[in-house]
């Protein structure tokens, strides 16, 4: 049988045609995934992109608790509570003067501003 007797076969048209339709069937399906349905590609890239920032945010989050909790432990001393108070908000103990020392070169100048 040659290619010719095949293609005036009646059921060789009909297969034809079915696995056209077939094709158009699988192209409208893999299209309305891709970009139209509720659980699409697009959609599916825009949560897994979201769940990669939650995950940084996540880790710096445990970075900076691991941080405080270093911090709360060293401030657990009485001496060390005091010398974070004086630094950081310069409180003092009665009849006691805080002098502030400022450097020349820590300075703003109106030279520096322009």
């Amino acid at each position: 049988m040659a290619l010719k007797d095949l293609k005036t076969k009646k059921w060789f048209k009909l297969l034809t045609i079915f696995s056209s339709i077939y094709i158009l069937i699988l192209t409208a399906f893999v299209v309305w995934m891709v970009f139209f349905d509720t659980n699409s590609l697009r959609i599916h890239m825009e949560l897994k992109n979201e769940i990669d920032k939650l995950e940084k945010q996540k880790k710096y989050l445990k970075e900076q608790i691991e941080q405080d909790k270093k911090v709360i432990e060293k401030l657990s001393d009485p001496e060390e509570l005091e010398k974070f108070a004086r630094e950081q908000y310069y409180l003092k103990k009665k009849n006691e003067e805080i002098y502030l020392i400022e450097y020349e070169d820590s300075l703003k100048t109106k030279n520096d501003n322009n």
